[in-house]
């Protein structure tokens, strides 16, 4: 059995799709409100829990992991180079409408290489500091990791608000 590009693309753009809604669904009384605040590690203190804040984690990743290294990486402007290090602080907030912009410059990229990706580039080892995964399988990581947030997001505004979110089958070509 092989997994076809364009498989993986449905999959991988329905995960996105589904950030997408949940960002676009937020309430604005509940986009800066922690989903955890009972927790002693140092990066939720600092408020890198908050609703906007867990959402531009799962992007800041996405294009992260698209790009196959952290070496040398850069957010587009005007999107923050921070991710809960102990030095950090919170960047101030981000819209909902930043924060959809940086998702679907995400969304093209990640489509543009999930379709035109070879078994060679696949095969390519990328280095990060949990491991040296391939690029393919990164690329499934990074879908789990976006699918994650994403859950996260949905179940915090179904607590809060009785939020039933539409669930992706698969994304478009």
């Amino acid at each position: 059995m092989s997994l076809s590009n364009e498989a993986l693309w449905r999959q991988y753009g329905a995960a996105i799709d589904e950030l997408s809604l949940v960002i676009a669904d937020c309430p604005d009384d509940l986009w800066e409100v922690m989903l955890w605040n009972d927790s002693p590690d140092q990066w939720m203190a600092k408020g890198f829990s908050k609703f906007w804040y867990i959402a531009y984690h799962a992007i800041f990743w996405l294009d992260i992991h698209l790009a196959g290294s952290e070496d040398g990486f850069a957010p587009p402007a005007p999107y923050p180079l921070v991710e809960m290090q102990p030095h950090e602080t919170l960047p101030p907030t981000l819209s909902k409408d930043a924060l959809l912009h940086y998702l679907a410059l995400c969304r093209q990229k990640c489509k543009d290489i999930v379709l035109n990706l070879t078994p060679k580039l696949a095969q390519r080892v990328c280095s990060f500091p949990w491991g040296e995964p391939t690029y393919g399988e990164l690329q499934l990581y990074n879908l789990r990791h976006l699918q994650e947030h994403a859950a996260q997001l949905k179940l915090f505004l179904g607590q809060r608000t009785g939020y039933q979110s539409q669930y992706v089958t698969r994304a478009e070509l």
